[in-house]
């Protein structure tokens, strides 16, 4: 049986603005895989990880060197797998020299054909085009708001915002939860369960749940 390996990734935001989480995009995955008589080789995730390079992406980086011949590379959208032509092209032609295959569940994509290959490239393109349009607004936005005096920029964990729109203040809740994940580090448990305590103790994140990535923002803030 040809086996999958599914790379899934969301960031913060896309995960608050679109709703595409992590479980979503696995769901999909596996039921393709199942679909197609794959069998799931492995599942490789970035969480909370921005898509416009592919090298700062360990999850990526992983699920490309376990593909192998025959293997295909299973992701929910291109977008999922990279924000530039350039590092899209890159993945495409690396798993074609391993004699892997692309699957892009939402484009339909499938590179085993040489139809599917041109569309590859003309979605990249096209992908590459929606990140610098949201880019641009995202940079227009921001401008409006410093000529306001409004904060820009992501709030710090441990911080609120002032209800004028400028001043930050802390967060009692958000101290805790920093106090006590300093407290697990330091008792020797890895970031990985630091998240699996956090989210079985119920203790809030920002988002849906507590990953690895998340644990690692905070101590690094």
């Amino acid at each position: 049986m040809k086996q999958a390996i599914i790379y899934i990734r969301v960031s913060t935001t896309m995960q608050a603005e679109e709703g595409v989480s992590l479980d979503a995009q696995k769901a999909k995955a596996e039921a393709w895989a199942q679909l197609n008589d794959y069998e799931i080789k492995a599942i490789y995730m970035d969480a909370g990880i921005s898509g416009k390079r592919a090298d700062n992406r360990s999850g990526l980086q992983d699920a490309l060197i376990d593909c192998s011949k025959d293997d295909a590379l299973v992701v929910y959208s291109l977008s999922r797998l990279a924000r530039s032509t350039k590092d899209t092209i890159e993945i495409s032609e690396l798993l074609q020299n391993k004699g892997a295959d692309l699957v892009s569940i939402s484009e339909k994509i499938d590179t085993t054909t040489a139809a599917g290959k041109m569309v590859f490239r003309m979605l990249a393109v096209m992908a590459e085009f929606e990140s610098d349009q949201l880019s641009e607004r995202t940079k227009t936005a921001m401008q409006y708001k410093r000529s306001k005096g409004e904060r820009v920029g992501s709030i710090p964990y441990g911080k609120m915002l002032h209800d004028n729109g400028i001043d930050l203040l802390p967060d009692n809740t958000e101290i805790e939860i920093i106090s006590l994940i300093g407290s697990l580090k330091r008792d020797g448990l890895s970031l990985n369960k630091i998240a699996a305590h956090l989210n079985k103790t119920k203790h809030q994140p920002r988002g849906k749940k507590w990953y690895a990535q998340t644990i690692k923002r905070v101590l690094a803030a």
